[in-house]
């Protein structure tokens, strides 16, 4: 399921991440690997803010669909 699915405040893992090479490296850049944690601190119009590691990144929905939990 796309992290789109996740609901504000739930903490779930990563599987894997899917896309184009540059935006699955953009996003292992940002923190998101499999196994990782990621923690939806937010939900706005389909945009997502998130804490991954020690950060808080805002993604779009297109960006966050990418995202397999």
């Amino acid at each position: 399921m796309p992290l789109t699915m996740a609901r504000a405040g739930e903490t779930v893992t990563v599987r894997r991440v899917t896309g184009k090479e540059e935006a699955r490296r953009h996003l292992a850049e940002l923190g998101f690997v499999a196994d990782s944690a990621v923690t939806v601190v937010s939900k706005v119009a389909g945009s997502l803010i998130v804490q991954v590691k020690d950060s808080r990144v805002a993604l779009n929905q297109s960006m966050a669909s990418r995202i397999i939990i």
